[in-house]
């Protein structure tokens, strides 16, 4: 028997506004912007949803009715289910009916896809909490499987999802902790007693959610047959392949004409047209096999950039302070109990507004651009810290 683990992220950040240093003590609006504005939050949301959220669930769902063993997994950020709710509740509606049939599996994280874990544990369990409180509420379910913020993982983590009982956690299978193992088996973080260890088949993956449209690349043009054959070679080295990406990568980041959909929806029918494939959810891959080894990442390990760390969010003197700064705060915005600056205050904690003040203009950079509402890391990085600010204005008033 073989296994195909799809796991999708979704996620949309709360942006802020290019909020002035005039405005501080003057104006507590952050987020809310004019519609035409670059990066007003609606206008790219219902983007999205168009190019991507509709098409790909959509697709999806066919599928999930077509062949009642196909199975996908989704980790959904609290930012983007607030979002929805307000602009495009058929999203949540479609899943809840994917959830219901038994067909996908939510996945627990922190509620505002933040970096609390490396900075204030107490907030980073709050969040937790709170998120699977809202999936609770609009799916009926408690998830059973963590991922950390864009699969941040280490020990540390290993260790947290194993005291809490999580059924396994989720990370990036990088060669420089693999070593000779394969991705394609179920481990165990270091020491734990219940927990399994899923990663991410990142070639496969990448092949997909990267270089899928890339002309430049010499497997171009990516087709069924030729993928299939790729997974038939990586089962050789164990049962199960992860294929863990941005749900985003089918119609945004990879656009429609590229052919992206059909190249989806045929490879689910060719992988299930074979009587030993299997399609399953993140719990079920954890009991896909037995433990096949403990793996230690005593280091964070990430899926961003060329060097899976944290370097993406977390290497110059404009994120540090921004982050240091705003986790100084936090303390003071809790004990304040007004409910209006805890949400502010935990929309700022969201890992896209580091990353849009990287200043890594190699290997990366167009990336970070292009996932930057911002025109420069300089201005997202003065905005930023201009609303902090406000929140310490607010805490002194």
């Amino acid at each position: 028997m073989r296994a195909i683990c799809l796991y999708l992220h979704i996620h949309q950040p709360t942006r802020y506004r290019e909020y002035s240093v005039f405005e501080v003590g003057n104006n507590a609006n952050y987020f809310d912007m004019p519609y035409t504005a670059r990066e007003n939050n609606e206008r790219i949301f219902k983007k999205v949803a168009k190019k991507s959220y509709f098409p790909m669930l959509n697709l999806l769902k066919r599928q999930m009715e077509k062949h009642p063993d196909f199975k996908v997994s989704f980790s959904i950020t609290g930012t983007w289910l607030e979002q929805a709710e307000k602009w495009a509740p058929e999203l949540i509606n479609t899943i809840y009916y994917m959830v219901r049939r038994g067909q996908a599996e939510i996945v627990g994280e922190t509620y505002y896809h933040s970096l609390a874990f490396f900075y204030d544990r107490a907030e980073f369990d709050a969040q937790v909490e709170q998120h699977a409180a809202k999936i609770r509420e609009l799916f009926g379910v408690t998830p059973k499987v963590f991922r950390n913020t864009e699969l941040a993982y280490n020990d540390e983590l290993g260790q947290w999802a194993d005291e809490r009982g999580y059924k396994a956690v989720l990370a990036e299978g990088w060669d420089k902790i693999l070593g000779w193992r394969s991705p394609n088996h179920v481990y165990a973080p270091l020491s734990a007693t219940k927990t399994r260890l899923l990663l991410k088949n990142y070639r496969l993956s990448d092949d997909i959610a990267f270089r899928f449209s890339n002309r430049a690349w010499g497997e171009w043009p990516l087709t069924v047959p030729k993928y299939l054959s790729w997974l038939d070679d990586a089962c050789l080295n164990g049962p199960l392949i992860n294929l863990f990406m941005d749900f985003e990568t089918f119609g945004e980041h990879q656009w429609r004409d590229t052919g992206i959909f059909e190249f989806v929806d045929g490879l689910i029918d060719a992988w299930l047209g074979q009587y030993e494939n299997k399609f399953v959810t993140v719990s079920e891959a954890a009991d896909l096999e037995a433990v096949q080894d403990e793996i230690s990442m005593p280091e964070t390990v990430t899926w961003a950039d060329t060097e899976r760390d944290l370097s993406a969010w977390l290497s110059n003197s404009m994120q540090h302070a921004a982050m240091e700064w705003l986790y100084k705060l936090r303390q003071d915005v809790v004990n304040s109990g007004d409910a209006n600056l805890i949400h502010d205050w935990r929309l700022l904690t969201t890992s896209d507004h580091p990353y849009s003040m990287c200043t890594k203009y190699w290997n990366d950079g167009d990336v970070h651009a292009y996932f930057s509402a911002y025109a420069s890391p300089y201005e997202s990085f003065m905005y930023y810290m201009n609303v902090l600010r406000d929140i310490e204005y607010r805490l002194q008033k």
